[in-house]
């Protein structure tokens, strides 16, 4: 790893180190205790005023096997990555959407967007040159369900977007789908020596609640330091 890039991390990573203590507990509580508490029913975002509403069983399994639009526009600075969108997710319509999820939080303490971001302002992103899009566009209960084909197949037309719409960065959640999809089973998170046409590619840890490898603080660190390499490109 380049020692510049080992000292945004390390610096990085220290100084979420160093907020996680101070808000680990409120963020549990935030982020990952409202399915514990049970108030899904409607989950309020103070720095934004909107709410998401939690969707009915019912709606939920209308959700499987749909898909959501893509956030995206040429000539994105990070073109986002999910494996697949969960039925959460289907339902509403939004990327990244069930409670208990990091990715919104995770880019917000990257430094990103400029507060935390709801779900439902998802097409703002676009206006800060961000944008989401998945590897297998169809939903399900968990990503287990994804064959190996299925994402080898995904990563070929993630391909063809990139090429599209070429942003300056590929930034792919989920180390396990992202060595499935094109083929590198020693990858690891971080950034990749693979390009696709001009872009580079990163790749993040998930952010699914269910991750417990990662803390808020070690997403937040991870975030950061694509933020960091993306802004350094756009100066050049």
């Amino acid at each position: 790893m380049p020692q510049v890039e080992q000292g945004v991390r390390d610096a990085a990573g220290a100084a979420a180190e160093l907020e996680d203590r101070g808000v680990r507990r409120q963020e549990q509580v935030d982020i990952d205790g409202r399915a514990v508490r049970g108030d899904l029913h409607a989950s309020s975002v103070p720095e934004t005023g909107r709410v998401s509403t939690r969707p009915t069983k019912d709606q939920l399994a209308a959700a499987h096997n749909t898909t959501i639009p893509d956030v995206i526009a040429p000539g994105l600075d990070v073109l986002f990555c999910g494996i697949n969108p969960g039925l959460y997710s289907g339902a509403l319509g939004r990327h990244f959407a069930r409670p208990g999820n990091r990715f919104w939080p995770a880019l917000h303490k990257g430094g990103f967007t400029p507060r935390l971001f709801d779900p439902s302002e998802q097409d703002e992103l676009l206006d800060l040159k961000l944008g989401i899009t998945n590897v297998v566009a169809r939903t399900t209960a968990r990503a287990d369900e994804l064959t190996g084909d299925e994402l080898r197949e995904g990563g070929k037309i993630l391909a063809a977007k990139v090429l599209e719409h070429r942003p300056r960065w590929l930034a792919v959640v989920g180390i396990t789908a992202y060595r499935t999809a094109f083929g590198f089973p020693k990858a690891r998170v971080g950034r990749q020596d693979h390009r696709i046409g001009d872009t580079r590619v990163w790749v993040l840890p998930n952010p699914s609640g269910l991750n417990a490898h990662w803390t808020p603080a070690g997403l937040a660190a991870e975030f950061a330091l694509l933020r960091a390499a993306s802004a350094d490109c756009r100066n050049r």
